[in-house]
């Protein structure tokens, strides 16, 4: 099982995205939505949690210790947040799991796990940068909502799968949710 957690930050578009990118590609899907998320969602996406919820094999609350997740014996095999929240960042970067959330993903750093992190904030303070390098040492993998425009898309929605597409090919799952680079498609002088 793969882990997708939601915080607060703008841009649950990436997560709802890459929840529906694995949902396509076979895989078993946890899922965890902040409070704050739940309500970005219905702002930005137009529509209830639940949509997303009903899309998962499992959903986790945040703020239940009891969840199976919070513990190295669980079998989940990674874990994304998307998007996290600075807040999120700093608490794992510091070895806080004040919730579940922040639980599960010091259980993927200290399992040596998969842990994804798409963080959504600019621009970045030291500290947020100081955090990303303080998790990327110890394993974490800092991807984050920074699209590329090589492959022209013409909608949000072509941008958010190149970011789904990115988190997807770190999981090493295959997608072709965006244009791979080919030095071809430039034209030259």
């Amino acid at each position: 099982m793969i882990i997708l957690a939601m915080t607060g930050a703008s841009g649950v578009i990436y997560g709802d995205r890459i929840l529906r990118a694995l949902k396509d590609a076979g895989e078993n899907v946890g899922l965890m939505i902040t409070d704050t998320a739940r309500d970005i969602i219905r702002y930005e996406l137009g529509r209830d949690p639940e949509t997303l919820e009903e899309m998962a094999d499992e959903c986790f609350d945040s703020d239940d210790f009891t969840s199976a997740v919070n513990s190295g014996s669980s079998s989940f095999s990674a874990m994304v947040i998307a998007p996290c929240t600075m807040k999120t960042l700093s608490a794992i970067a510091n070895g806080y799991a004040g919730n579940a959330l922040t639980r599960a993903a010091d259980v993927c750093l200290k399992e040596r796990r998969k842990l994804v992190l798409v963080p959504r904030e600019t621009p970045l303070r030291s500290v947020h940068l100081e955090n990303m390098l303080r998790v990327s040492r110890e394993g974490g993998i800092i991807l984050p909502a920074m699209p590329g425009f090589y492959h022209r898309p013409s909608s949000i929605e072509e941008i958010a799968d190149f970011i789904a597409g990115k988190v997807l090919d770190v999981l090493g799952i295959e997608n072709e949710l965006f244009r791979r680079w080919s030095g071809e498609d430039m034209e030259r002088p």
